[in-house]
């Protein structure tokens, strides 16, 4: 994959219920546990300090208050995918699972891999901080 479009184009392509299309970003809703959870990934376009376009892959897992520190830094030591950062959601502090690839080597059935897996991890994940709650 060489750029945004052609992310737009496999995403549209693979079936994924996709909420929001932006110039450089696109949600996707995942149908989990049969139905009776949701979670949305984001797919946005972000660039290195050269310019390097890489495709960033994210999900909202909880907000950051009451989340304890040491946790999400032994799970991002532990972690063989995505990482965890804090990001705005309408002004509140959030602790998101983000993963960001370069475009070289990115290939639609990688992307496709990408999406489901950073979608259940960041599940498991707002299960265990939202005592099994759904928050988004």
């Amino acid at each position: 994959m060489q750029n945004f479009e052609q992310i737009r184009g496999h995403v549209a392509a693979a079936d994924f219920h996709v909420t929001l299309h932006g110039p450089y970003v696109i949600c996707v809703e995942l149908s989990l546990d049969a139905g009776r959870r949701h979670q949305a990934i984001f797919l946005s376009e972000i660039e290195d300090d050269d310019g390097r376009p890489y495709l960033r892959v994210s999900t909202v897992v909880a907000p950051i208050t009451g989340v304890d520190a040491r946790r999400a830094l032994a799970y991002n030591w532990d972690s063989r995918v995505g990482y965890l950062a804090v990001g705005d959601l309408d002004g509140v502090p959030y602790l998101q699972l983000c993963e960001n690839r370069p475009y070289d080597g990115l290939s639609p059935s990688e992307l496709g891999r990408l999406v489901l897996e950073i979608g259940g991890v960041g599940d498991r994940l707002e299960r265990a901080l939202s005592a099994d709650g759904d928050l988004l």
